[in-house]
């Protein structure tokens, strides 16, 4: 194994000139996180992009820097703890989970060669694939428990803690160095998807420290790391999975999306993330660089909460879903980057009700609905924030349209910095969008009595029930029925107005083959660049 020596970057960097006036390196207290955006939605439409994924034969070498908005000093190596699309794209150079999400966002295998189900659906077992960690160790099943355990430690706030729930680490165990049965509280058909949960990444046993020289099993090892700044990778040449085509990988941060755009531009990066639709656009097929979009990713929509006035009363629910006209929604909002909703998130993904009316304005059938509720002079304010692209622009076409209606909406305009904190509990209309998840975990985090980011406050005991029961029916189409009439009641009577679905779009140089454009952010195939090569 080669001796690798962290490098640090000096304070003036000559590869990103005028950088710092930009302010491409700096940091900013508003980066938003992975848990504030909860990004994605929904898979491409099968459509690619191949200048962007490539033509002709991968060619190894080069390094690639990629750019990200970032979270600061207070940034980390500790997978674990990854929160931000920054934070994500490092852990996912370093380290493996046993799982990940597909393009329909059903759990893949990755560390995991397999798993099998006992009868019981509360009995897991679960093998592992032959693969090392950085210093030659093999990956082992208590490598497995060990970080399972550091994730849903009472005392830490680790991201996964919550999915792990089901899980009874103290009666789980290694069968073998290579299989592990792991004993879940309940029954559980989903639970592949726990093994795939954000941030559930396996780390050696004992491990702890990871900002100096982190080990994992990942697809590049640890070369350097400043906070804020940038993190260095070297391709690891023993990757289970192959090794990378890159010799060395870069993620640098850039909080704003006009640093990230200009580095490209200039040069000083040759990839981009996270993009505006107006950006995308004005260089779209332009020659100078490549647009990718990742179709239909992020969920638009708007939260109304259901156990307050006025949207307590199901009948004004249900007007707000007629007065809104979504495809103005997603051409003025969006820049047409992206196609309608109808109500319910994750179009096209597993269990997804695909077989309901789509949902047209109708602002004579809104009128009746208010006038039957009561509701003819209805003012309502609606909570918005630049924190998310399109935001404010739909907020303000939003109002528009319910005046049509008869209906007032005062926008409210709030910080970036708390905006998602805010919206949980104060206000009762809100922007929201929210990203790649399974249906069930979407469910399960914001729609039930005891969810934690239940932004609409939607809370039924019988709709708890059909989801314990979706979650115990071990025939798929059985489930897929269960999850299905629980869409449908939230298609006639649910918080969420789900006006569309945008496209994530990623920036690229010409010189960039391998960026898959088939998969939602936060999904394998999402900033996974031991896949990508430099033409």
């Amino acid at each position: 194994m080669n001796d690798i020596r962290p490098t640090r970057l000096p304070r003036t960097d000559a590869r990103f000139p005028g950088l710092r006036r930009r302010g491409f390196l700096a940091a900013t207290s508003g980066a938003v996180g992975l848990g504030a955006l909860a990004l994605a939605g929904c898979s491409s439409s099968g459509s690619t992009d191949t200048a962007a994924k490539g033509g002709g034969k991968p060619q190894r070498g080069g390094r690639l820097r990629a750019a990200f908005a970032g979270g600061g000093a207070s940034e980390t190596l500790d997978p674990h703890a990854s929160n931000l699309f920054a934070d994500v794209a490092r852990a996912k150079a370093l380290f493996d989970k046993l799982a990940d999400y597909g393009a329909d966002l059903s759990a893949q295998p990755r560390l995991a060669s397999g798993w099998e189900a006992g009868a019981g659906l509360d009995r897991w077992k679960v093998t592992l694939r032959k693969a090392t960690f950085h210093d030659g160790k093999p990956v082992t099943a208590q490598d497995v428990l060990y970080s399972y355990r550091r994730i849903t430690d009472p005392k830490r706030a680790f991201r996964a803690k919550a999915d792990l729930e089901p899980v009874d680490l103290e009666a789980s165990r290694a069968l073998d160095e290579r299989t592990v049965e792991f004993v879940l509280k309940r029954p559980t058909a989903g639970f592949p998807n726990v093994l795939a949960a954000f941030g559930a990444y396996i780390v050696p046993e004992g491990a702890e420290q990871f900002d100096r020289k982190p080990v994992g099993s990942g697809p590049f090892r640890f070369v350097s790391f400043a906070p804020g700044k940038s993190a260095v990778f070297r391709r690891n040449t023993d990757y289970w999975d192959g090794a990378p085509h890159l010799d060395e990988l870069e993620i640098v941060v850039a909080n704003e999306e006009s640093a990230r755009v200009n580095a490209l531009l200039g040069g000083q990066v040759e990839y981009a993330h996270e993009l505006n639709p107006t950006t995308g656009r004005a260089h779209e097929g332009k020659g100078q660089i490549e647009i990718l979009r990742l179709r239909n990713s992020g969920m638009q929509a708007f939260a109304m909460k259901t156990d307050r006035k006025p949207f307590d009363d199901r009948r004004i629910r249900e007007a707000f879903f007629l007065i809104a006209d979504r495809e103005e929604l997603v051409q003025g909002a969006l820049s047409g980057a992206g196609e309608i909703g109808n109500d319910l998130f994750g179009k096209g993904y597993e269990y997804y009700a695909d077989g309901l009316p789509q949902r047209e304005q109708d602002l004579d059938r809104a009128r009746s609905l208010l006038k039957k509720a009561g509701a003819e002079d209805l003012t309502v304010t609606l909570d918005t924030s630049p924190v998310a692209a399109g935001f404010p622009e739909a907020a303000s076409i939003f109002r528009d349209q319910a005046a049509k209606a008869g209906v007032t909406i005062k926008v409210r305009t709030g910080s970036k910095d708390s905006y998602w904190t805010d919206i949980l509990d104060s206000g009762t209309l809100c922007s929201y969008r929210s990203g790649a998840m399974p249906i069930e975990t979407h469910l399960s985090q914001r729609l039930l009595t005891a969810s934690t980011t239940n932004a609409t406050h939607w809370r039924h005991k019988d709709f708890d029930a059909l989801y314990q029961q979706a979650q115990s029916t071990k025939d798929t189409g059985q489930r897929t029925a269960v999850y299905q009439r629980m869409q449908r009641r939230l298609y006639a009577e649910g918080g969420f107005l789900i006006w569309g679905f945008a496209d994530w779009i990623i920036g690229t140089a010409r010189t960039v083959r391998g960026v898959e454009t088939d998969a939602p952010a936060n999904s394998l195939d999402w900033a996974r660049f031991d896949k990508v090569w430099l033409a």
